[in-house]
């Protein structure tokens, strides 16, 4: 094992000094598929303790405390039918699936203790190490069979339900009530090897078993008490930490779980989930040492952050936008919703709100991902979409029927409750105002609220932040096919459909890559959003926690992590 360790990282060193830089260093770099999979391999023939990159390890048994602002108050912390990065990271914390993201991105042996992948990519057998729920029942690949079925199943009307029904044999057609659940490919050869058929080769998919939707739930507690997540005497998990205590729309607060099968490595012992909604009043609760990092901060704050040391800011797989109702008038009209998008500055916003050097978003895809060629960007290969242009939004605007806004209905901007979403609400207000002569109101909402409001096209037009789920434009393009779980716009297009479906079959990379440009440039062209800027990764931390993974992904890990005071 050490020397199939020492084989890889010789491997990817020789790749990183060749094509990588920065964090944004990736596997998944060749472009066959075979080589894809045999770096994949290597990966995961490797123990955890012969590939071990964690802290400085503690044989104290003090303790040892931190605490986190994620946001809000979760909608829902069962992994299966949550959506949002606050949720996300809380159950980075308390769950843990077949496989593990570190800090470079590459999914490692987690649940999975070794992985046996079939030549043509399309049968993964994982073998599961000896685990335990965090009340002591064992984890087996039933479990895992039953979390994913339940995701899939259209009676819970999962939203993230395709980001394993897309790839896993049969999954589509039982989401669709087209098929069967005995057809789908997830089959329970005994209670510690789970043997998974995909549709068709996908080279992320050991990154998705590290998603949150991929993790287990424990079976006999879900079908023993329905309401098993709202309740911390009944909350059971399998990751490194457990739940304590839950003070609804006040705190979470979890501890190491000493059931976790990689204890050892986890050295926090208690970790305080602050949900604090207002960034504001968590920025003053960050200051005043009520809590040790937050996920946020005002714009007004920033550049006395920044000098202060206090702000940290990195690379971040994100793409900040506006989203349209397709589904109402006048926002079913191609022409409209280009109009809105050509006539604003978004240097202007950047300047004033995100203020870290962020890139315009001309495009949705950002940058960060690789083409077919590892040497190019996605976002480079495809380039901007569009241009800022004033005299075409008004002609666009004047072709739909409302010259100089003349008998545009007033817009409401909704956004969820964050002063730097109000703070770009207002200067678009102001810039549709003054550029088209169209009026907007905003529109307000605290987090839960808010994304009912966007599931249900209760809106006008509504603030969106995209972060990819995994290294490929994929994480991007597919969530605007026709009735996804995540495209809150209503917006179909049976041509995006068919392209997105057949990348996902796809074996070549070159052809499948330019299908996604192919299908990013039809929803560029219809706009049902409309891209802001780029976000970056942006968030506050004392100096004495270490060793806390802040990923491009969103994600946040604590499982590492130390405090050295």
């Amino acid at each position: 094992m050490k020397f199939l360790c020492r084989i890889y990282k010789e491997y990817v060193e020789k790749k990183q000094k060749k094509h990588i830089k920065g964090r944004n260093e990736r596997m998944f770099r060749k472009n066959k598929l075979g080589e894809m999979i045999l770096a994949v391999t290597l990966i995961l023939c490797i123990t955890v303790t012969g590939c071990s990159t964690g802290g400085k390890t503690s044989t104290s048994n003090k303790e040892i405390k931190t605490s986190y602002n994620p946001g809000p108050e979760p909608k829902t912390l069962t992994p299966q039918m949550s959506n949002t990065i606050p949720e996300m990271i809380i159950e980075m914390a308390l769950f843990e699936g077949l496989t593990r993201l570190d800090m470079n991105n590459v999914p490692q042996p987690a649940i999975a203790e070794k992985i046996d992948v079939s030549a043509d990519a399309l049968k993964y057998t994982f073998h599961l190490r000896d685990s335990k729920f965090s009340n002591g029942d064992p984890l087996t690949a039933e479990d895992f069979k039953f979390s994913w079925m339940y995701a899939m199943d259209p009676v819970n009307a999962a939203e993230y339900a395709y980001q394993i029904a897309d790839y896993i044999k049969g999954g589509a057609a039982y989401n669709a009530k087209t098929g069967k659940a005995e057809d789908v490919g997830i089959k329970v050869i005994d209670p510690k090897i789970l043997e998974v058929t995909l549709e068709n080769p996908t080279p992320y998919f050991l990154a998705l078993t590290a998603f949150p939707t991929y993790f287990p739930v424990d079976r006999k507690v879900v079908e023993a008490n329905q309401d098993w997540n709202l309740k911390t005497e009944t909350f059971v998990s399998n990751g490194p930490f457990k739940m304590i205590s839950w003070a609804h729309n006040d705190k979470i607060v979890v501890v190491k779980n000493d059931n976790y099968w990689d204890a050892k490595s986890v050295k926090i012992t208690e970790l305080t989930f602050n949900l604090i909604e207002d960034t504001k009043a968590a920025l003053t609760a960050y200051e005043a040492g009520q809590v040790d990092g937050v996920d946020s901060v005002p714009a007004d704050d920033i550049q006395r952050l920044l000098k202060s040391g206090d702000l940290k800011v990195a690379p971040q797989l994100g793409t900040y936008f506006y989203a349209f109702n397709v589904t109402k008038k006048p926002f079913d009209m191609p022409e409209v919703r280009q109009a809105l998008t050509l006539a604003i500055d978004r240097k202007k916003i950047i300047d004033t709100v995100a203020q870290t050097n962020e890139k315009p978003a001309f495009a949705l895809t950002p940058n960060g991902i690789n083409d077919a060629d590892p040497r190019k960007q996605f976002r480079d290969v495809g380039g901007d979409y569009f241009t800022e242009d004033l005299a075409k939004a008004k002609q666009l605007l004047s072709e739909a029927g409302f010259p100089d806004g003349k008998g545009f209905p007033e817009i409401k901007i909704l956004f969820n409750s964050n002063p730097n979403n109000e703070k770009i609400a207002t200067i678009i207000q102001d810039m549709w105002s003054k550029n088209l002569g169209i009026q907007a109101a905003l529109r307000q909402e605290e987090g839960k609220v808010y994304i009912e409001s966007l599931h249900k096209h209760d809106y006008d037009v509504a603030r969106v932040w995209w972060n990819g789920d995994y290294l490929d434009p994929m994480t991007f393009l597919d969530i605007f096919k026709t009735g996804g779980g995540n495209n809150v716009t209503g917006w179909a297009n049976q041509q995006y459909d068919t392209l997105i479906s057949n990348a996902k079959e796809n074996t070549d990379p070159q052809a499948r890559m330019q299908q996604l440009h192919d299908a990013e440039k039809i929803l560029m062209t219809e706009m049902p959003v409309m891209p802001i800027y780029y976000p970056n990764l942006v968030y506050t931390s004392k100096v004495y926690v270490k060793d806390v993974i802040h990923s491009p992904l969103g994600m946040v890990d604590f499982k590492t992590a130390t405090v050295e005071k």
